[in-house]
Protein backbone atom coordinates (compact mmCIF):
# COMPACT_ATOMS: atom_id res chain seq x y z
CA UNK A 1 0.00 0.00 0.00
CA UNK A 2 1.41 3.53 -1.30
CA UNK A 3 0.23 6.16 0.32
CA UNK A 4 1.00 10.07 -0.09
CA UNK A 5 -0.08 13.07 1.91
CA UNK A 6 -0.01 15.30 -1.08
CA UNK A 7 -2.56 12.55 -2.91
CA UNK A 8 -6.31 12.72 -2.59
CA UNK A 9 -7.01 16.18 -2.27
CA UNK A 10 -10.53 17.58 -4.10
CA UNK A 11 -10.38 20.74 -6.06
CA UNK A 12 -12.99 22.44 -3.79
CA UNK A 13 -12.36 22.24 -0.22
CA UNK A 14 -15.93 23.80 1.13
CA UNK A 15 -14.66 23.09 4.41
CA UNK A 16 -11.48 21.76 5.82
CA UNK A 17 -10.59 18.34 5.69
CA UNK A 18 -8.81 16.82 8.96
CA UNK A 19 -8.23 12.98 7.92
CA UNK A 20 -7.02 10.79 11.07
CA UNK A 21 -3.91 8.69 9.96
CA UNK A 22 -2.81 6.93 12.87
CA UNK A 23 -4.93 6.63 15.97
CA UNK A 24 -3.01 4.48 18.80
CA UNK A 25 -3.91 4.59 22.91
CA UNK A 26 -1.18 7.26 23.09
CA UNK A 27 -0.96 9.35 19.73
CA UNK A 28 -3.33 10.07 17.17
CA UNK A 29 -1.56 12.13 13.37
CA UNK A 30 -3.47 13.96 11.57
CA UNK A 31 -3.85 15.04 7.87
CA UNK A 32 -5.24 18.76 7.87
CA UNK A 33 -6.08 20.38 4.44
CA UNK A 34 -7.04 24.11 4.51
CA UNK A 35 -7.89 26.35 1.77
CA UNK A 36 -8.43 29.83 3.39
CA UNK A 37 -10.08 28.43 6.25
CA UNK A 38 -9.50 29.49 9.98
CA UNK A 39 -11.29 28.91 13.17
CA UNK A 40 -14.57 30.47 14.28
CA UNK A 41 -14.55 34.06 15.56
CA UNK A 42 -13.85 33.81 19.45
CA UNK A 43 -13.08 30.00 19.04
CA UNK A 44 -9.85 29.09 20.97
CA UNK A 45 -8.21 25.65 21.04
CA UNK A 46 -7.30 23.98 24.59
CA UNK A 47 -6.39 20.27 24.35
CA UNK A 48 -5.93 17.78 26.61
CA UNK A 49 -2.78 17.02 24.50
CA UNK A 50 0.37 18.05 23.32
CA UNK A 51 0.07 18.41 19.54
CA UNK A 52 3.33 18.58 17.23
CA UNK A 53 2.42 20.62 13.58
CA UNK A 54 4.10 21.19 10.78
CA UNK A 55 3.22 23.01 7.67
CA UNK A 56 4.29 20.54 4.64
CA UNK A 57 2.57 23.19 1.92
CA UNK A 58 1.16 26.73 1.87
CA UNK A 59 0.45 29.88 4.40
CA UNK A 60 -0.93 30.14 7.80
CA UNK A 61 -0.93 31.99 10.71
CA UNK A 62 -1.66 30.41 14.57
CA UNK A 63 -2.65 32.83 16.81
CA UNK A 64 -2.09 32.39 20.46
CA UNK A 65 -3.01 34.49 23.39
CA UNK A 66 -0.16 37.16 23.31
CA UNK A 67 1.36 36.65 19.96
CA UNK A 68 0.84 35.52 16.42
CA UNK A 69 2.96 32.74 14.65
CA UNK A 70 3.42 33.56 10.57
CA UNK A 71 4.03 29.85 9.00
CA UNK A 72 5.52 28.88 5.85
CA UNK A 73 6.11 25.05 4.20
CA UNK A 74 8.53 23.56 6.76
CA UNK A 75 7.79 25.37 9.72
CA UNK A 76 6.81 22.95 12.99
CA UNK A 77 6.16 24.03 16.25
CA UNK A 78 5.19 22.02 20.03
CA UNK A 79 1.71 23.61 21.26
CA UNK A 80 1.81 21.95 25.03
CA UNK A 81 -1.40 20.59 26.45
CA UNK A 82 -3.95 23.35 27.17
CA UNK A 83 -2.10 26.17 25.47
CA UNK A 84 -4.78 28.23 23.68
CA UNK A 85 -4.48 28.86 19.99
CA UNK A 86 -6.80 29.42 16.81
CA UNK A 87 -5.85 29.47 13.71
CA UNK A 88 -6.12 33.14 12.66
CA UNK A 89 -5.76 32.96 8.63
CA UNK A 90 -4.71 30.34 5.67
CA UNK A 91 -3.99 31.19 1.81
CA UNK A 92 -7.24 31.30 0.22
CA UNK A 93 -5.10 30.80 -2.93
CA UNK A 94 -3.53 27.18 -2.55
CA UNK A 95 -4.26 24.31 0.10
CA UNK A 96 -2.34 24.65 3.44
CA UNK A 97 -1.64 20.79 4.18
CA UNK A 98 -0.98 20.60 8.14
CA UNK A 99 0.67 17.43 9.92
CA UNK A 100 -0.41 17.34 13.50
CA UNK A 101 0.79 14.76 15.96
CA UNK A 102 -1.44 14.57 19.71
CA UNK A 103 0.48 12.84 21.97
Amino acid sequence: MNNNIFHDIPKELPDEITETLVKEKNIRIERIVSKGHMSDEGYWYDQAKNEWVILLKGKAKLEFENETLELEAGDYLNIPANKKHRVSWTDPTTESIWLAIFY
